[in-house]
């Protein structure tokens, strides 16, 4: 599975608009019946091409609605983070089809590409609330994203997101080209040209002390898992690992590659999840498409840059 995310301007101190709850209101429920809502506006500016590939822009899509999300207000405050998915009548879905081993992926990033998180909360099949216990790690505007499937077969992959504040004194870290990572003791580096508007294949490469490694383990039903963001705007976008699934009890290393198709130039924000010894680590990368003989760059103003 990947993502493909951009990062929103932050301001320096940022105070949450108040405490989100997790409910079935009036303009969630009219959003899931449209398929849009206010940040649904947002897809209907792109191109066709690019509608159809662009997900997780909007609160609704297929009939479905992300609710309100409930979290802790600031850095130094634990709790809980929950929110439901609405049908188009306004009420709580709790029938989920399982996709790569989980019914719901939650993927949380702050604006600027930092902190970023692929977590699995677990649902009340009473209430249809998924919750899991939660802080933040630092102060930031948050964008969520729930990754699921109904259970009836409605819609294949549906991609909701919410915007989520947490109070705070904040400086962003600016994204820059970088294609190697290391995540405790390991080395991790990703190569391949990402070309936009065609399909790409990168390839991550895992190393310690110096050796390949090729203890990787099945997570989520494959070796590795890619989340990319886009720089901008912060859409997402399915990406799928190359080769057979893995076998029960089986590893697989050092390299595992992924075929991805990014559909406008700019700045991508490419995060991969492994697991060695039952431990999941992730590795951060920021890659800009190739367009043509050159490569070209989105800076966080929206304009382009050629390198």
């Amino acid at each position: 599975m990947i993502a493909f995310v951009g990062a929103y301007g932050i301001s320096a101190a940022l105070v949450p608009d108040g405490a989100d709850t997790v409910g079935v209101v009036a303009d969630e429920a009219e959003a899931a019946r449209d398929g849009g809502g206010a940040m649904g506006d947002h897809t209907a500016m792109t191109d066709g091409s690019e509608r159809a590939s662009l997900q997780g822009v909007s609160m609704s899509a297929h009939g479905y609605a992300l609710s309100a999300v409930a979290s802790p207000a600031s850095t130094d405050e634990p709790g809980e983070l929950a929110f439901r998915i609405l049908t188009t009548g306004g009420e709580p879905l709790t029938d989920f089809a399982v996709s790569h081993e989980k019914r719901l992926h939650l993927i949380v990033v702050r604006g600027d590409g930092a902190l970023f998180r692929h977590v699995h909360p677990t649902l009340d099949t009473t209430t249809g609330t998924w919750s899991l216990p939660w802080q933040w790690d630092g102060a930031g505007t948050y964008r969520v994203y729930a990754d699921f499937t109904p259970g009836d077969g409605t819609a294949e992959g549906v991609v909701l997101t919410r915007t989520v504040h947490v109070a705070g004194e904040l400086a962003p870290v600016p994204a820059e080209p970088t294609r190697s990572a290391i995540v405790d003791d390991f080395a991790v580096s990703i190569t391949g040209d990402l070309v936009a508007g065609t399909a790409s294949e990168l390839t991550v490469s895992i190393a310690h002390g110096n050796e390949p490694v090729t203890e990787l383990e099945p997570y989520l039903g494959a070796f590795g898992h890619l989340v990319a963001l886009r720089d901008g705007d912060l859409a997402y976008l399915h990406v799928h690992p190359q080769g057979e699934d893995p076998r029960p009890g089986g590893t697989s290393g050092p390299d595992v590659s992924f075929t991805v198709e990014a559909p406008t130039t700019g700045r991508y924000l490419l995060y991969f999840d492994f697991q060695i010894d039952g431990q999941v680590r992730t590795a951060a990368f920021v890659v800009d498409t190739e367009s043509g003989a050159r490569s070209t760059s989105t800076s966080h103003d929206g304009t382009s840059e050629g390198r």
